[in-house]
């Protein structure tokens, strides 16, 4: 087995703030040893220089969707259009060679981007294109049908609210193609499914763009969103362990969990089995995310709870029944106490840990509840930089005390890791190191928002590489460069403690390593 040292530039451990090594030796995909150049090279078949650039533990996306990352790759992205009648433009271009049948799906719109705030009626849309339209809203809490799609849905005048979901309508009772949380599965359901075929090639795609951005693997939601659960897993299984070396910790929906803990094989420790995601709430965007008191912008809702309290306990306890953590999805403080009320109810397993992702929206009394359980806290840092200004109408200031405050969640010694929730935000994880260290949009130069929350540098790259471990019970084999550790670098051209935060954003992705293999390598 080819022993490889790797030494020539600064290696930071992230065991401590600053602490760093000269070398690191490396056999079957392990750290064996780290140490000084004099003291491991003669145990070395190969010498790897780093030729000054500067190596970190492999960073990990805590939170994303990779299957729809790569369907963001590959389809109409909407997420960067600032005016409706940009989309609208946008919209007329893309679907002008559809046939009558064929059905255009666009990805990540956000009316917070328009001046007017314009969300688009389902008869503007039927304008635009006669063809079968779902557009998903950048929280994918919400999509916009055009007439055609709610025909095939069969959504009519008369059609109920689904439980946890909501069918927005107009003065006369008429859906106007704005589908939320369960509505918009009534449309998404219909859409054709893609092949294994296609789901391989997709998968494909978002782990080529996510190993040139230095990650080494991601916590993903794709079980339960592409058809029967098989299809999205052998397609992880077609891309995965072979000659693309990336670790995908799969998230798995309540609705494939039972069965997938009875029947699926996975291939590890490239493609490894995680929790029951559970979804408790919604969006603040879409007005969704469960509030205990109503919104500060529109005091007739105070958000949906996508299950009834007893619902969220049934599922908490199938997971403990088969000895597993859960994962559940609350932005809003009454979505996380009923959370809280579930897991308090159903303990996590010995050497399980339950993961609280997004976590936005708080009360004091929660966080005091959380210390006293085994949980981690999966934050998005870019929801700061998208979420600000327009949050402060949605939420008003009296409940910004306790509202995106990563720095305050450290501060009491509560495990948090950092992700992208991608396609909904960028997944390039400098940006939410910047967006956690800022609290700004790239290249603002304000103080940033509720700038008393920044991170330290540290901090910050600790929610991707020591956070990320902690989060699925891997901190004694990942997120630091330690001997015994798995050897996933990420190797940056500059140094990411050092220089204005500006450096942060303009770092480049010079290697990416997994399980000691080259995986992505920047071409000079």
């Amino acid at each position: 087995m080819e022993k490889l040292l790797w030494h020539g530039g600064k290696i930071y451990t992230m065991a401590a703030e600053g602490e760093t090594v000269e070398a690191v030796l490396v056999s079957g995909g392990k750290i064996e040893a780290t140490g000084t150049v004099e003291e491991l090279e003669g145990k070395a078949d190969r010498e790897i220089d780093l030729k000054g650039n500067v190596l970190y533990p492999g960073f990990v996306d805590s939170h994303m969707h990779m299957i729809g990352h790569g369907q963001k790759l590959m389809r109409v992205d909407l997420s960067k259009i600032e005016t409706s009648e940009e989309m609208k433009q946008q919209l007329i271009e893309s679907t002008a060679s559809l046939g009558k049948d064929e059905w255009f799906i666009g990805e990540g719109w956000n009316e917070n981007n328009f001046p007017d705030r314009k969300i688009f009626h389902r008869l503007e849309l039927d304008e635009i294109s006669a063809s079968p339209m779902m557009l998903k809203r950048v929280c994918r809490h919400a999509v916009l049908a055009n007439s055609s799609a709610l025909a095939l849905a069969g959504i009519t005048k008369d059609t109920p609210d689904p439980e946890g979901g909501l069918i927005v309508r107009d003065a006369d009772g008429e859906p106007t193609g704005y589908l939320l949380d369960a509505a918009q599965e009534i449309v998404a359901d219909i859409v054709p499914e893609q092949s294994i075929e296609e789901l391989t090639r997709t998968l494909q795609s978002s782990v080529d763009d996510l190993l040139a951005l230095g990650l080494t693997g991601a916590h993903t939601e794709d079980m339960g969103s592409y058809g029967h659960y098989t299809k999205p897993l052998q397609a992880f299984k077609n891309v995965l362990g072979k000659e693309t070396k990336f670790r995908a910790h799969l998230l798995r929906a309540h609705s494939a969990f039972e069965e997938m803990m009875e029947n699926a094989a996975y291939l590890e420790p490239f493609v490894d089995p995680g929790p029951m995601k559970i979804f408790a709430d919604g969006s603040i965007g879409g007005r969704t995310a469960l509030l205990s008191k109503p919104y500060n912008d529109d005091p007739s809702t105070s958000g949906v709870a996508i299950h009834s309290d007893d619902g969220l306990k049934r599922l908490v306890s199938i997971a403990r029944k088969h000895g597993e953590a859960v994962a559940i999805h609350v932005i809003g403080d009454l979505a996380l106490e009923k959370a809280l009320d579930a897991i308090e109810a159903y303990p996590v397993p010995a050497g399980k840990r339950d993961r609280l992702i997004h976590t936005m929206v708080l009360r004091e009394d929660l966080v005091e509840r959380m210390e006293q359980i085994n949980v981690v806290l999966d934050l998005q840092p870019s929801f700061v930089s998208s979420d600000f200004p327009w949050v402060i109408e949605r939420l008003g200031e009296d409940r910004l005390d306790w509202a995106y405050t990563w720095k305050k969640l450290i501060g009491r010694k509560l495990i948090c890791a950092g992700g992208s929730d991608a396609p909904i935000e960028e997944v390039d994880p400098k940006q939410g190191i910047y967006a956690a260290v800022t609290r700004r949009k790239p290249y603002e130069t304000h103080e940033g928002y509720m700038p008393e929350e920044k991170l330290s540098r540290f901090e910050a790259i600790g929610l991707y590489t020591t956070g990320s471990a902690a989060a699925i019970c891997k901190e004694d084999s990942r997120g630091m460069v330690k001997e015994g550790y798995d050897a996933d670098f990420t190797v940056f051209d500059r140094d990411l403690f050092e220089g204005n935060e500006e450096q942060l954003l303009e770092a480049q992705v010079e290697l990416t390593v997994v399980a000691g293999e080259i995986m992505f390598e920047r071409r000079q």
